[in-house]
């Protein structure tokens, strides 16, 4: 039987993918500064992709805790 993610747990896990795509674009853009190959496209697409996993954990953060009316 498969266990259900937790949230704190899934934002974890959106917070490392999240780091990941970080890292992977700053490579990619590297290797171009250095001459070597730069695949414009696949860049966009991956920040994009970044942009969505930070929209995602802005909402899971949101539902964990919400915000309080003082």
């Amino acid at each position: 039987m498969a266990t259900k993610e937790t949230r704190s747990e899934r934002l974890d896990r959106l917070r490392a993918d999240h780091r990941a795509l970080d890292v992977e674009i700053e490579t990619m853009v590297a290797a171009m500064v250095d001459g070597g190959d730069f695949d414009q496209i696949a860049v966009q697409r991956l920040k994009k992709r970044k942009l969505q996993l930070k929209d995602e954990i802005a909402r899971l953060e949101s539902a964990i805790l919400p915000d309080i009316i003082a």
